[in-house]
């Protein structure tokens, strides 16, 4: 869930200024989606919690006749290990009395949603038993041999693909074998304005629906002070999940063809980072940043300064409404598209996976089973907490009556077609490529069609060295 997942804060999301070397450090985060996350503020992965031994440590052999102790890491903080327990694994355990769950938290390696811990403890030969794993990694991490085919778990206990999202179960599959099952997700839509949108001399009952009224209501509401810098925006592309792989989306690009070979140069995806850059030029890439900086400070998500029109972001967003009391009325509407297109959105989040070398590997199943099907997911999602969180599964969704909160509504509406990132060895590589050519597009160090060449031409050398 985009909740769930864990997530920096705003300013570091950022990247209207943002130097070279940082955009590569953003590389997996957010979107990523962390999804996020990404809901009731997603839990910081600097918890609380009480660290376990180090990784390399080896298991407690289980006593004879007693219960099998499956090792559990998950990279959240916060609330999420006393929610978790006392919602889920404690139901498993009493319907499952031969499996106790050791719940041991591991953060994940600097701002991204992988674990370096995890990944040496799996080389090592005594990896956990289970992981919390953003659905993103699956292909990379699959294709490394770091993760457990669950095909044939999957086919024995009549779990079907139609129980998930579409696409967040592509996420799980590599080369037609199942490494996981989606957990929580998340999404993308628009947050407006509608006090900015009426001042402006706009209807703010009548937000955009494609891109040319996009830009067209947000040249309205760009306001400047007396020292020249601006007061209010309209709009700015890259903030918050205003990423590449989101406009390309919107523009109707794509990021891998029918056969699953990757497309970074799509001219859709062309013109959507010609589209960003013109923006940086129009209004002022220095004059934005200043902006920018102006709303770090503050703390807030800069939507909810009151200050900015148009924002894209995710559902997870609409759990800071406890926190603020709003001055301003304010909507949330699907991301404008261009013309003829339908509204869109892309999708990331969470799963559960057996590491290669779980030395309890049916027991993990077990609990993987409950936790990321319907039981589990279900006494999760009933949590007092659980905001504005959306379950992988659809059903579960309807269950909770999600869709009677208008504003989660249009995130919900939106899941069936949800996109999500291509599944591949190079999937990470990929995402990285596109932060580091934005930025380079909208500092006016490149045109957008040169630089989106090069990312396909590096992408298919790294391609060509995992022998894909």
């Amino acid at each position: 869930m985009n909740n769930r997942k864990k997530r920096i804060d705003w300013q570091s999301k950022k990247l209207i200024a943002l130097p070279l070397s940082a955009a590569l450090a953003i590389t997996l985060t957010a979107a990523g989606c962390s999804s996020t996350n990404t809901a009731s503020s997603s839990p910081s992965t600097k918890g609380t919690e009480t660290k376990s031994t180090d990784a390399s440590t080896p298991k407690a052999a289980t006593s004879s006749g007693g219960p099998v102790t499956i090792d559990f890491w998950f990279p959240w903080g916060g609330d999420y290990q006393k929610d978790f327990k006392a919602t889920v694994v404690d139901v498993f355990e009493k319907q499952h009395p031969n499996i106790k769950v050791k719940m041991t938290f591991v953060e994940t390696t600097g701002q991204t949603q992988a674990s370096d811990k995890l990944l040496t403890a799996i080389a090592g030969g005594n990896p956990p038993d289970v992981a919390l794993f953003d659905r993103f990694l699956i292909g990379s991490w699959a294709a490394k041999g770091s993760l457990t085919d669950l095909s044939g778990y999957v086919k024995s206990s009549g779990i079907s693909p139609d129980d998930y999202y579409k696409g967040l179960w592509a996420e799980t599959v590599y080369k037609d074998k199942v490494y996981a099952l989606p957990w929580g997700t998340d999404n993308r839509g628009m947050f407006y304005n509608k006090t900015l949108m009426k001042e402006a001399g706009l209807d703010p009952n009548k937000p955009p629906t494609t891109i040319a009224e996009l830009d067209q209501m947000a040249e309205k509401i760009f306001k400047k002070g007396s020292n020249g810098k601006y007061s209010q925006i309209g709009f700015i592309p890259w903030m918050n999940q205003g990423y590449l792989f989101t406009h390309a989306w919107n523009f109707g690009g794509k990021w891998e063809d029918s056969s699953h070979n990757l497309t970074p140069n799509d001219p859709q995806n062309v013109k959507a980072l010609a589209w960003m850059a013109d923006y940086a030029k129009k209004y002022d890439i220095g004059n934005l940043t200043s902006f920018s900086d102006a709303m770090g400070q503050t703390g807030m998500n800069p939507f909810w300064t009151g200050k900015v029109g148009f924002e894209f972001d995710g559902n997870w967003i609409l759990n800071d409404l406890a926190k603020y009391k709003l001055n301003f009325d304010w909507g949330v509407a699907p991301m404008p598209v261009a013309d003829g297109a339908k509204p869109t959105t892309w999708a990331g989040g969470w799963s559960y996976v057996i590491p290669k070398g779980s030395k309890h590997e049916k027991e993990a199943w077990e609990f993987v089973k409950f936790v990321a099907h319907k039981e589990g997911t279900l006494l999760y999602a009933k949590r007092p907490k659980a905001g504005n969180d959306i379950t992988a599964m659809p059903q579960v969704n309807e269950e909770l009556k999600l869709s009677e909160n208008p504003n989660l509504k249009v995130f919900l509406d939106l899941m069936p077609g949800a996109y999500t990132r291509p599944v591949s060895p190079v999937g990470a590589f990929l995402w990285n490529e596109s932060i580091r050519v934005q930025d380079l597009a909208i500092h006016g160090k490149g045109d957008a069609k040169t630089l989106l060449d090069e990312v396909k031409k590096n992408v298919d050398t790294e391609l060509a060295k995992v022998g894909n």
